[in-house]
C-alpha cells in the first residue's frame, strides 16, 4: 500500500515539474515575440541610426530551401578596407547595376563588389536574401549585401579568368591566342548547365540579362553564369524607346522581348543561341560576316539550312582542331536556339544533353588523331558537309 501511494506521489510531482517547465517555456517565447514586436523586426541584424542605414528582414512570401546559406550583411568599413576606400585601382568595371570593384577582405577571401547608390529597402533585401540562397557549380554566387551611407552594395565570388568575351574577342586578347573547340564546348555546357539550373527552380527564375559577357570562366576554365537575377534590383532596364537600331545587348534579346517584353526561360534559350554564335566565330555576333553582307551572324543563323557553307563563321583559330561532324551538329544546336519561335527553341536542359552528347563524342573521335579514316577534321570540314 506505501508503495503504491508512493508511486502515485512520485507521478504527480512528474507531471507538476513537466507543467512547471512547459509555463517557463511559454513565457520565455512571450517575453522573445514582445521584445521583437517592440523593434518591428524578427531580425537580430536590425540596426536604426548612425547613419549608416537601416537593415530591413524579410517577411514572408519567398520560398528559400530551409538549408540554404544566409545572406551575409557586410559593414561599410570592412567592404572600404577590402577596396582601399574603393579606389579607382581596384574599380575592374561598371555594369547596369554600378560600379565593381575588386576586394580583398580580412580572411583572405577575394570578391567582387557591385555598389550603387541607394537607400535601404525591404525589396532589396528581399532579393537578397532569396538570390544568395541559389547555389550552383555554373552560377557565380552571391555571398551578401550591404545598405549603408545611401549605398547598396552587392558581394559577388570573384572569378578570376574574366568573362569569355574578354578570350574571344576583348580589347586586350592576343589574336593568336585561341581556344580549341572542346575548350568551347565545355564553356558551353557549364554555361547551359547554369542556366538550366535557373529554370529548374521552383519558381523558376528566368535570368532576363544572358549574353557571352556574363558568362565567366575561373582558374580551371570552369563556365559560371553572372548576374542571375540582377535585373530584379534594375528599374526600367528595358523600358526605353523601341529602336530600329540594334546594340551589343540587344542583339542577345529574344524578338518576343524586343517587341513586347516578354521574358520567359525560351527568351534566356535565345540569348544562349547568340552566345553560341560568338563561341562558333569567335567574334561579337552584331559583327557582319562579310563588309557586303547586310546581316548579322544571328540573321545568318536564322536562315542557315544544311546545304549552308558555314566556312564563313567559324573562327579559323580553330584550324582542324575538331570534327566535321559535332561542328555541325554544334551549329544545328545553336539554330535551334536562335529560332524566331520561342515555341519551337530547345529547353534548357535539352541542351545541356545534346552539348554533352556532343562533346562526349568530340573529344573521343579527336582524341584518336588526324589520321584516322573515321574523323573529318577541321581542315577537310567544308567540303564533307556538302
Amino acid at each position: 500500500m506505501s508503495r503504491t501511494l508512493a508511486a502515485i506521489l512520485g507521478g504527480v510531482a512528474g507531471a507538476v515539474a513537466l507543467v512547471g517547465i512547459v509555463i517557463i517555456l511559454l513565457w520565455f517565447c512571450h517575453l522573445h515575440n514582445k521584445r521583437n514586436s517592440d523593434t518591428g523586426s524578427s531580425d537580430p541584424s536590425v540596426q536604426v541610426g548612425r547613419n549608416i542605414g537601416v537593415e530591413l528582414s524579410l517577411a514572408g512570401g519567398e520560398s528559400v530551401p530551409p538549408d540554404s546559406r544566409e545572406a551575409r550583411r557586410f559593414v561599410i568599413e570592412e567592404l572600404s578596407l577590402a577596396t582601399r576606400n574603393f579606389s579607382d585601382i581596384n574599380l575592374i568595371g561598371v555594369g547596369k547595376f554600378g560600379e565593381v570593384y575588386k576586394g580583398l577582405l580580412h580572411n583572405g577571401m577575394i570578391v567582387a563588389i557591385k555598389r550603387r547608390p541607394g537607400a535601404p529597402s525591404h525589396e532589396f533585401f528581399r532579393e537578397v536574401r532569396y538570390l544568395s540562397s541559389i547555389q550552383h557549380r555554373n552560377l557565380v554566387n552571391l555571398l551578401g549585401y550591404c545598405q549603408e551611407n545611401d549605398q547598396q552594395m552587392l558581394i559577388y565570388e570573384y572569378i578570376p579568368n574574366g568573362s569569355v568575351s574578354s578570350h574571344l574577342y576583348g580589347a586586350g586578347q592576343d589574336p593568336h591566342e585561341k581556344l580549341e573547340f572542346k575548350h568551347r564546348l565545355s564553356i558551353a555546357l557549364g554555361a547551359a548547365k547554369g542556366l538550366a539550373h535557373l529554370h529548374a527552380l521552383s519558381p523558376r527564375l528566368v535570368h532576363k540579362d544572358f549574353k557571352t559577357a556574363n558568362v565567366l570562366v575561373d582558374e580551371n576554365f570552369i563556365a559560371k553564369v553572372a548576374d542571375a537575377g540582377l535585373v530584379n534590383f534594375l528599374d526600367g532596364v528595358y523600358d526605353a524607346s523601341p529602336s530600329s537600331r540594334m546594340t551589343a545587348d540587344d542583339i542577345f534579346l529574344a524578338p518576343e522581348v524586343r517587341e513586347f517584353r516578354r521574358f520567359s526561360e525560351k527568351s534566356d534559350v535565345y540569348g544562349f543561341g547568340v552566345f553560341l554564335l560568338e563561341l562558333i566565330s569567335g567574334r561579337e555576333a552584331m559583327e557582319l560576316l562579310t563588309s557586303e553582307s547586310d546581316r548579322n551572324i544571328v540573321e545568318w543563323a536564322q536562315n542557315y539550312q544544311d546545304s549552308s557553307d558555314i566556312s564563313s563563321i567559324v573562327d579559323h583559330r580553330l584550324g582542324i582542331s575538331f570534327t566535321g561532324e559535332g561542328m555541325k551538329e554544334f551549329v544545328q544546336l545553336t539554330v535551334r536556339c536562335v529560332d524566331l519561335s520561342s515555341e519551337r527553341r530547345p529547353t534548357m536542359s535539352y541542351v545541356v544533353a545534346d552539348l554533352d552528347r556532343i562533346l562526349e563524342k568530340e573529344m573521343s573521335l579527336t582524341s584518336m588523331g588526324e589520321g584516322t579514316s573515321t574523323v573529318a577534321l577541321g581542315s577537310h570540314l567544308f567540303k564533307s558537309l556538302r
